[in-house]
């Protein structure tokens, strides 16, 4: 298994210890922990270095606009020739509590999808009450030279088909296990699963059974047995498929 987003920090697991314990849960898998900030950049290009089986996208995630600064997306632009960083992410655009820093957030994801553009990188996006900004933008920059992922995807099936057209991968996580969830459930069952990756978003989102408990990736398997179910295929069949496009898309050896 591949889990395409997760967060190993220290931050969210709080100690090295527990820490180990939850990428040891994954020794014969592969993980590909995301930052959002420039603090946290510089833990995750520390951990791909520790641990064999994790890889690393870095990048600004839009909450922490301010940390989008010359000085840091020159530094991140340095660090994607490192062996383990795989991508750029996370990033995009996030409206949900306020629309304030939108000239803002545009600027700062056009200048680091441009970076993916430029060295043919993995971009993964967040994307949350911002469908339009979002979708134009990537229209305006997706040439096929890079892959895109719609990280933890929430909009409806008829824009996820408005995505694809663009070749956009869909990150699906734990959400799609919940019950409330009748729109990904539809999202899943409409989109090729060659075009669909696995996630976690640890320790966020923890499917069910474990819902409301922290998240770790060696959950991504009941992420997959929910896929399964819904394209009516055997979870094999989806490890397989997911485990190969994440494998190509991001370049992992």
């Amino acid at each position: 298994m591949v889990d395409t987003h997760c967060h190993l920090l220290l931050e969210e697991y709080q100690t090295e210890e527990h820490l180990k314990e939850i990428i040891e849960h994954m020794k014969d898998h592969k993980m590909i922990t995301a930052s959002t900030n420039r603090k946290n950049i510089d833990e995750t290009l520390n951990i791909v270095k520790n641990y064999e089986n994790v890889y690393g996208v870095i990048g600004i995630h839009p909450d922490s606009v301010n940390d989008g600064t010359e000085e840091n997306l020159n530094d991140i632009e340095e660090h994607l020739h490192d062996e383990k960083i795989v991508g750029i992410g996370e990033i995009g655009l996030d409206y949900h509590y306020s629309k304030e820093d939108r000239e803002k957030q545009i600027e700062l994801f056009r200048k680091q999808l441009l970076l993916a553009k430029k060295y043919h990188l993995p971009c993964v996006i967040h994307s949350r009450d911002a469908l339009e900004d979002t979708y134009h933008i990537l229209k305006d920059v997706i040439d096929g030279s890079f892959p895109v992922v719609l990280h933890c995807y929430g909009y409806s099936v008829e824009m996820a088909k408005e995505f694809l057209k663009l070749g956009v991968f869909f990150g699906i996580g734990g959400v799609v296990t919940f019950k409330n969830s009748k729109k990904l459930v539809e999202v899943v069952k409409e989109i090729p699963l060659e075009h669909l990756l696995l996630e976690t978003d640890s320790p966020y989102l923890s499917p069910e059974p474990y819902r409301g408990k922290e998240n770790e990736p060696a959950r991504l398997i009941y992420i997959a047995e929910k896929i399964a179910q819904i394209k009516n295929i055997k979870v094999e069949k989806v490890l397989e498929i997911t485990t190969k496009t994440a494998i190509r898309q991001f370049d992992l050896t």
